[in-house]
């Protein structure tokens, strides 16, 4: 696969980009989580049930819209204008206002009200002669009417209600042409739309929410920033203490150093292979494990005592210069068990891959990468082995890994079949997560 060329037509970002990616999605999922604990989104949510409620909405409508003469007010009020306005009504209230009139129901209510009947009685009287008239006019009879009708009970049972506090309230509700803006409603419209505008909210109501639950289940496990050498051991790892940790090959030019060729510094762990002649223990495959003497030092490191998981996402920010090849994988520490390159260099192409013996299958990648930092990576599911430069995916496979931990694995050597240099393995940081798939 030749990255240069997925640079070129922007299928595989920067490194420079990729990390700010990274990071940026890495914030964005701890914002996502902090906001959706946060009360103001349950509020916000809460509030957005009800505002959007068919049942709100047709509130707001009528609040909004309708008229005084539709409300039960309005036509309570309209119902009573037309009882007081009608002209039996009036004539009786007319009536009560005349103080004449007034007398005469209290005289008729008297035990005087039998001389009204009696002629000779009137005749002495102009008192008795006048009640005498009101009591035979038609005036009085609309009052009689009036004061036994169904329309004055009405009128007086409305009355009543208009004195009520409830009415008034309601009644002052339904005058008021804003009366929408003095609604609990409208408060709660208000405060939704308050927090619809919050930056907070907005940001979690933009996300998907499948592409944060995507991105989330990886959690972080183990990381090194290559501050320290407390993460990493010289040696093969190997599980069996039987096994002889450090050695090399009596076809290869370099030893390994015990750890003295790694170099912490500058937030990195180089890997340094140099030409120094030096005198160690090396495997021999017809005679064994045999004193060799060597033209060059090299390291091999490892996790094997801090560190080690199956399954997961495995990234490291990593680069080579000059000679040799250089490996930064993953090993159970079996020597028969295969290990996995999550970033190798084979002296001349970088590749990823699995090394197996005679089942070996890798990736080989073309392009200018050497010079650069780039981010390799290696997802580790049930199913598969996905490997990916930045963001590009380079190579997939079916997992047919042992069912146990792996722990780190980085090492530079030098085959003797090859011309032998110098050279460096730098590795500026490693990350580890665990998946929850």
């Amino acid at each position: 696969m030749n990255l240069f060329s997925a640079r070129l037509s922007g299928k595989m970002l920067s490194t420079e980009q990729f990390e700010q990616k990274m990071a940026e999605m890495a914030n964005k999922i701890v914002r996502y989580r902090e906001v959706e604990k946060s009360p103001e989104l349950a509020e916000y949510l809460s509030l957005k049930t009800i505002v959007e409620s068919a049942e709100f909405q047709q509130k707001k409508r009528e609040w909004q819209g309708r008229k005084y003469s539709n409300t039960e007010p309005g036509i309570k009020t309209a119902r009573y204008e037309q009882l007081s306005g009608s002209m039996r009504m009036r004539g009786y209230q007319r009536a009560l206002e005349m103080p004449t009139f007034v007398s005469f129901l209290k005289f008729r209510e008297s035990e005087n009200f039998s001389k009204m009947k009696d002629p000779k009685e009137r005749r002495h009287s102009s008192e008795l002669r006048m009640y005498n008239i009101i009591d035979r006019s038609a005036f009085y009879q609309n009052y009689l009417k009036v004061l036994h009708s169904p329309e004055l009970k009405e009128m007086k049972a409305l009355e009543a209600e208009f004195e009520t506090e409830e009415f008034k309230k309601q009644d002052a509700f339904w005058r008021n042409k804003n009366r929408w803006f003095e609604t609990e409603e409208y408060r709660q419209e208000s405060r939704f739309n308050e927090l619809a505008k919050s930056d907070d909210i907005r940001f979690f109501l933009s996300q998907k929410a499948e592409d944060i639950e995507q991105a989330d289940i990886f959690r972080p496990t183990f990381a090194d920033n290559m501050t320290t050498t407390t993460n990493w051991k010289p040696g093969n790892g190997y599980q069996n203490k039987n096994l002889k940790n450090e050695y090399s090959l009596t076809s290869e030019h370099q030893a390994y150093n015990h750890g003295k060729n790694t170099i912490f510094a500058e937030g990195r762990m180089d890997i340094e292979t140099r030409k120094e002649t030096t005198t160690a223990l090396a495997w021999d495959t017809k005679r064994g494990f045999v004193e060799h003497v060597f033209s060059y030092t090299s390291d091999m490191m490892n996790t094997k005592d801090v560190f080690a998981q199956e399954g997961g996402l495995f990234m490291a920010k990593v680069r080579t210069q000059g000679s040799g090849h250089h490996f930064l994988g993953l090993s159970s520490g079996k020597p028969s068990d295969p290990m996995v390159a999550i970033y190798c260099f084979n002296g001349k192409e970088h590749c990823v891959g699995v090394f197996d013996g005679k089942n070996t299958r890798q990736q080989k990648l073309t392009g200018s990468l050497r010079s650069i930092y780039h981010i390799y990576a290696l997802r580790w599911t049930k199913k598969e082995l996905i490997w990916y430069v930045n963001n590009l995916e380079v190579m997939r496979m079916p997992n047919n890994l042992p069912q146990e931990q792996f722990f780190l694995l980085a090492k530079s050597f030098l085959p003797a079949t090859e011309a032998a240099g110098e050279g460096k393995l730098k590795v500026q940081w490693v990350k580890v997560f665990s998946s929850a798939e």
